[in-house]
């Protein structure tokens, strides 16, 4: 063996590019751009609803939902809920089940992904989000993204890892698109769904999320999602709340993440998806009269934990009420992301700890403490450090604090581990069922929790 070092080859360039081949670089393009359209068309279904059910035009969707008269709140929730649970009963009874979880596909190495059972499910998701779900907008786009990628790898018979690496790319690129994050996108196809940054990887999730993003800005925003005010240089006392804070987010975020288990393991089956829905969106209708920021994916509750001026109590009660919100609708039943309403949580809790922390040592205003709080439990809870830093840093432009994120993001992501191994993504998915028909079950039939 040659002692040689030219003849080395770097750790993060194996295997070679070389076993891509040009066909697979059109199917990544023509992946970005169905991701793409897709977020459009997701978005779209979004601010119709939005629009029917609230008035909402522009501006704070929960500024909106404030405007209405109370009973007009509570029957739009509950009428929200009803039509979630009939849309996802008749799914799951006539056409065979939702489409299938892309990290699933992608980390069993088995199944597929329906475009059509996708894109019902993901209109559908979006609308139950648009009359007040509290679960994230952006899974519909993401699954799309991976169905896109899952039926071009059918149609020109990808081989497995080709074809998993195509779907992941596509996941990553919807995400990226429907929040003008092109750079954390594709971290977030690597990072939790391939478990590696091996450039023959990080490539073409780049290539896919870039091309998406672009195309989405036809009719969506190109600009930060957040608007958070300049924040000045890290101070000693920010620095050290980052050190402080870590833990408590990584406590926070294992119990987040058993709640969001908890969930996921009992969801309704049957009939009772035509009543549960229906009651837990009431409910919140009836919260969200006095907490509107509740409402949603959580992208106004980041908002005002970012510039907002809210009392303690005010804080601490979104701080509570927002993951029971969250974990309630996705016991109910209903489908949709986790991303948004993890990190709106992070940031109300980072706020009011900043608050608190204040009153021992001056420092910059909240804003700071809030993002810090943001990156710190999202990271934690999804467990992929890179891709949480990433998606805090695009959304919000806050470069001057990146220290303080980085020390509370990996102390966060330390605790968390010790305390659960499992992130928000891999807590939804439920066991196969038990049973001599579990090896021979279509990769394409529902899970238990979708039946």
């Amino acid at each position: 063996m040659s002692s040689d070092p030219r003849g080395a080859e770097q750790a993060n360039v194996a295997p070679k590019l070389a076993d891509l081949p040009p066909r697979f670089w059109v199917l990544i393009v023509l992946t970005g751009i169905g991701a793409g359209l897709g977020a459009m068309a997701m978005m779209g279904v979004l601010r119709a609803v939005q629009h029917l059910a609230f008035g909402y035009h522009s501006g704070e969707y929960s500024t909106a939902v404030a405007h209405l008269s109370d009973l007009r709140l509570v029957v739009v929730l509950a009428v929200g809920g009803l039509v979630t649970g009939v849309g996802l009963w008749n799914l799951r009874r006539f056409a065979g089940g939702t489409g299938g979880e892309p990290t699933e596909v992608v980390w069993t190495r088995t199944g597929n992904l329906s475009l059509v059972r996708t894109l019902l499910t993901g209109a559908l998701s979006e609308l139950s989000v648009a009359m007040g779900c509290s679960i994230g907008r952006e899974a519909a786009p993401q699954r799309t993204g991976a169905a896109a990628g899952a039926f071009l790898a059918k149609h020109f018979s990808l081989p497995p890892e080709q074809r998993r690496l195509l779907i992941a790319c596509g996941a990553g690129a919807g995400l990226a698109a429907v929040y003008n994050v092109p750079f954390a996108g594709a971290l977030f196809s690597l990072e939790i769904y391939l478990g590696t940054l091996s450039l023959p990887l990080v490539l073409p999730a780049l290539l896919t999320a870039a091309i998406a993003t672009a195309v989405s800005w036809i009719t969506l925003p190109a600009h930060s999602v957040y608007a958070v005010p300049t924040l000045p240089s890290p101070t000693l006392s920010l620095m050290v709340f980052a050190v402080v804070l870590g833990p408590v987010m990584g406590v926070a975020s294992a119990g987040y993440v058993r709640m969001i288990a908890w969930a996921s393991d009992h969801r309704p089956k049957g009939r009772l998806l035509l009543v549960e829905p229906v009651a837990v969106f009431t409910a919140l209708g009836f919260l969200a009269i006095s907490y509107p920021l509740l409402l949603g994916n959580g992208v106004d509750l980041a908002q005002f934990a970012f510039t907002g001026s809210a009392g303690l109590l005010t804080l601490l009660a979104l701080s509570l009420l927002k993951p029971v919100a969250t974990s309630a609708c996705l016991r109910s039943g209903a489908t949709g992301g986790l991303f948004t309403p993890t990190m709106s949580v992070g940031a109300v809790f980072g706020a009011l700890l900043g608050h608190l922390w204040i009153l021992l040592w001056p420092g910059p205003s909240t804003a700071s403490y809030a993002v810090v709080g943001a990156a710190a439990l999202l990271t934690a809870a999804i467990e992929a450090p890179a891709t949480g830093i990433a998606m805090t840093l695009e959304l919000t432009h806050t470069l001057a604090i990146t220290a303080p994120i980085l020390v509370a993001a990996v102390g966060a992501t330390v605790v968390s581990r010790r305390l659960e191994i499992r992130s928000i993504y891999s807590a939804r998915l439920s066991p196969p069922p038990p049973g001599p028909d579990k090896a021979d079950r279509h990769p394409d039939a529902p899970r238990a929790s979708e039946a």
